[in-house]
């Protein structure tokens, strides 16, 4: 029989906060846009089962938490969380319900959801159903925790919505995005370890973004291999103003195995393409919409961004293109986040994206390795404005 928890000493649950708060940031990458955020199950003050959120669309940290505790969930009687816990169907069913279902009786907040439209909702909630709530302030502070969460939810954001986009690229050890003639087959810089690192990436994104000279010069099949998720393909989305998409490219090809996996494939044009191609790609498979001319009569970036959005739904982005399209999204204030990889080559051929990084405010940095790779990963603060342009 559970008996009522226990009382908590203030300064265990403000010790235990700032600790759920470090081991959450350590997913800020993978978990953006989302909060990064950590859950403790107690039973009688003990500690019985903790968990963060680690991957975009993955479990939230409170249901992580229920899980590492396994039987012993059964005695839980308090959770320690750093962010309200969400009230609204997203990638995951409300949180609310399965800390209501689970027996627990009492709930230490430590930041309240900073989105209008959820803030104060998910306590509220769990307190009709009975719990005990009490919000322990300045314990997890979402600026220190979560900063790049705020900006997801900041006025400016909620009121002209977009995606949140990953801009990946890989490079060699002179920056160049193409290597040598005889690497890679002209083709490839990167290791095997961190092609599979973006295997798993694109796995947890709602949309692949690139561009029709992307397409044009590899030929790119932009769909996801094991480790990754086969059953989760991202739709592929090829920026093509005036549809040179050649009928037999790769990218067209549906793909459903156990071993890969291609989600559907939308090519975004102005009008007056030529009907020829237009019924061609239809018939190869592709999904065509025509999007505003911009200044220099290519695709608008910004009807991109709103159709992405509005009609794909998509949340998270992830851009792989080439130098034009990649400086494009960068001097448009588009990209929030960048992840570069840097191979074990040198030289190379090319422009390389040194001096566009270079303009931006980066934070939250994280150096690492994957493999004979290094690999550099960041949020972007600030974007210099510019005249918005357009990709051909």
């Amino acid at each position: 029989m559970k008996h009522a928890p226990a009382l908590l000493d203030p300064l265990q649950v403000a010790a235990l906060l700032i600790e759920l708060g470090k081991e959450a940031r350590l997913q800020r990458f993978e978990v953006a846009p989302n909060p990064c955020v950590g859950a403790a199950l107690l039973a009688g003050g003990e500690v019985i089962g903790r968990g963060v959120h680690r991957w975009f669309g993955g479990p939230h940290a409170e249901i992580e938490a229920l899980r590492a505790a396994g039987a012993r969930a059964a005695a839980a009687d308090t959770l320690v969380v750093t962010l309200e816990p969400c009230s609204s169907h997203g990638k995951t069913p409300p949180c609310v319900d399965a800390i209501a279902a689970s027996g627990i009786s009492r709930v230490y907040v430590g930041a309240l959801d900073p989105d209008p439209r959820h803030r104060g909702r998910g306590i509220e909630l769990l307190r009709e159903r009975g719990l005990e709530v009490e919000l322990v302030d300045g314990t997890a502070p979402l600026d220190e925790v979560a900063p790049h969460f705020l900006h997801w939810t900041d006025n400016e954001r909620l009121r002209r919505p977009r995606p949140w986009t990953i801009a990946k690229w890989a490079q060699t050890r002179t920056g160049q995005l193409i290597p040598p003639a005889d690497v890679g087959e002209g083709r490839w810089i990167s290791s095997h370890a961190s092609l599979e690192e973006v295997a798993v990436l694109r796995s947890r994104v709602d949309a692949i973004v690139t561009g029709v000279g992307t397409v044009v010069a590899d030929d790119p099949r932009m769909t996801v291999r094991p480790p990754g998720d086969v059953s989760r393909p991202p739709v592929r989305v090829v920026l093509d103003s005036r549809l040179r998409t050649p009928p037999t490219a790769r990218i067209l090809t549906q793909v459903r195995t156990h071993s890969e996996g291609g989600g559907r494939t939308v090519l975004l044009c102005v009008g007056g393409a030529d009907a020829s191609r237009h019924h061609a790609l239809l018939d190869a498979g592709a999904e065509i919409h025509e999007l505003h001319v911009a200044t220099d009569d290519g695709v608008d970036l910004r009807d991109v961004q709103r159709y992405l959005w509005e009609d794909l739904g998509a949340r998270r982005v992830l851009l792989e293109a080439g130098p034009v399209l990649t400086s494009h999204y960068i001097s448009h204030g588009f990209v929030d986040q960048v992840r570069v990889y840097t191979g074990s080559v040198n030289g190379g051929r090319g422009p390389n994206l040194g001096p566009e990084l270079l303009r931006l405010k980066l934070s939250e940095r994280l150096d690492r390795e994957v493999g004979p790779d290094a690999v550099f990963e960041a949020f972007v603060d600030a974007q210099r404005t510019s005249h918005l342009r357009s990709f051909h």
